[in-house]
């Protein structure tokens, strides 16, 4: 007959205190806090709908050697997918990781060697990009010894910014496996973001900020908002179109025309760069989500004079825009031989000059008046005394100069920023033109075009306004001339990105 012992519960002997207690369907071993040991070569079999539980507080430790198994097979306890992650971040240098542990790795400094510890089923690791920095300097992580990592015993190299990935130790046939792979860690909207669209257009990093070149028309699309109101200035430049260059007419000589208007605007704390002096100063726009249309404005058209003595008309230059900044296209040129009252045309963000005959006053420009001021007016012509001379055109900070003896006008002084963190002069007024023993003058500087020469037999030279700088074209003297383009305009934005 075989033996039994029943009982309930077995209690220590010094404190009466439970070792095994059976209640219902569950036996529990030992007292909160207590170890539970298996001696060497004990097998504990769990037979089919039976379990282990663990109370809060306790652990089930595995020895060294020691193995689980189901139904035959080794099996890992392992970790169920996650880390410990150590908030205190990982810099420049080599380091070992330990299984179970995540790490945030700050390569801002330079790169970093992460060394994996001894590949064991189950083991796990973690690492996240801290500072959103791998795409510049790396963390290459290295297996231990022959360990593979995804079936390759090489260096693994995480360059994503922004990642953050998990690596498995599985078996010796893989090695590390990667289970999950971010490639795009969650951030607060710090700076914003932005993208342009339209040929020719850019969009490039210079320091800590952003610059959109426009030299065409396009888009230039805010996507997101930073959090700081602040960070979402847009330092701006807008330069029109310049004037297009008057001819000399019957036998005079045409003006220089005015340069298109430059208006800029800034928010220094945030954009920081020397601006022009009529950057209006705290006047960047604020961001908001939407696209943006930028207008680039043409130059205007030269006039041309006939044989016999007739006189073509030059045209203004055309506007450029973004957001709710317009410029106004430059004054156009007046030809020589114009018997017209002048036009419209002859003004605008920086006027034309005044030709060598009938209409030798000035052109006003800022017009539509604006401020700071867009433009200055053209310069006035000087009717045969001993030459026929046209005034020169204005430019953004300088009205175009007055032809004076024989002499004609010079073009009006553009202005200078480094917006875009080249230091370059924009919207400077074309030179008036000259005939017979006259001297033409040249250009203002920012673009515009010098004034030309002629004397109804020799062709002149008058030069064009350059092309996206907003100048105005030179003016010419003597028939069958012909006046110089204006240079077309041009729109950058300037905001902060890290």
């Amino acid at each position: 007959m075989t033996s039994k012992i029943k009982v309930d519960n077995i209690n220590k002997v010094s404190d009466d205190s439970n070792i095994i207690n059976k209640c219902g369907t569950n036996i529990t071993m030992g007292q909160n806090g207590d170890t539970v040991i298996l001696p060497n070569g004990v097998t504990e079999q769990v037979q089919s709908g039976g379990a282990i539980q663990v109370q809060s507080g306790g652990s089930i430790t595995i020895a060294s050697g020691a193995t689980i198994t189901n139904n035959g097979t080794a099996v890992g306890l392992g970790r169920t997918g996650t880390v410990d992650w150590i908030t205190t971040p990982k810099t420049t240098g080599t380091f070992t990781a330990v299984s179970g542990e995540g790490y945030f790795c700050n390569t801002s400094g330079g790169v970093i060697i992460a060394n994996l510890p001894a590949g064991v089923a189950g083991a796990i690791v973690s690492f996240a990009d801290y500072a959103a920095t791998w795409q510049t300097s790396n963390v290459t992580v290295t297996p231990n010894g022959t360990d593979k990592i995804g079936s390759v015993n090489a260096n693994a190299t995480l360059s994503t910014q922004g990642q953050s990935v998990t690596f498995v130790f599985v078996d010796s046939t893989q090695g590390w496996i990667n289970t999950m792979d971010s490639t795009s860690n969650v951030r607060g909207a710090t700076f914003m973001c932005a993208s342009v669209s339209g040929v020719g257009n850019t969009l490039v990093t210079v320091g800590s900020c952003k610059v959109a070149t426009f030299k065409g028309p396009g888009n230039f699309t805010v996507n997101s908002i930073a959090d700081c109101a602040a960070n979402n200035a847009m330092a701006y430049m807008v330069v029109a179109g310049g004037g297009g260059g008057g001819d000399g007419g019957t036998t005079e000589s045409g003006a220089g025309a005015g340069a298109g208007g430059f208006r800029e605007g800034r928010n220094n704390s945030i954009t920081p760069y020397t601006a022009s002096p009529l950057a209006a100063a705290c006047s960047a726009i604020t961001a908001t989500v939407q696209a943006y249309g930028v207008v680039i404005g043409a130059g205007g058209g030269p006039s041309s004079s006939s044989p016999s003595g007739g006189n073509g008309t030059s045209t203004a230059g055309n506007i450029s825009s973004f957001s709710t900044i317009t410029s106004a296209g430059g004054g156009s040129g007046i030809s020589g031989g114009a018997t017209a009252a002048r036009t419209p045309a002859n003004t605008g963000g920086s006027g034309g000059g005044g030709n060598g005959r009938v209409h030798p006053a000035s052109n006003p420009g800022n017009s539509p008046p604006v401020s700071p001021p867009q433009g200055q007016p053209g310069g006035t012509g000087a009717p045969c005394t001993p030459a026929f001379g046209g005034g020169g055109g204005g430019g953004a900070t300088a009205a175009g100069g007055n032809a004076s003896g024989g002499v004609a006008g010079p073009g009006g002084t553009g202005a200078t920023t480094s917006i875009n963190n080249s230091v370059t002069t924009y919207a400077g007024g074309g030179g008036g033109g000259t005939r017979c023993s006259g001297t033409s003058s040249g250009a203002g500087s920012g673009g515009g075009g010098a004034g030309g020469t002629g004397n109804g037999a020799t062709p002149p030279s008058p030069m064009c306004g350059t092309i996206n700088t907003g100048g105005g074209a030179g003016g010419t003297g003597g028939p069958n001339t012909n006046g110089g383009s204006g240079g077309s305009g041009i729109v950058i934005i300037r905001y902060k990105a890290s």
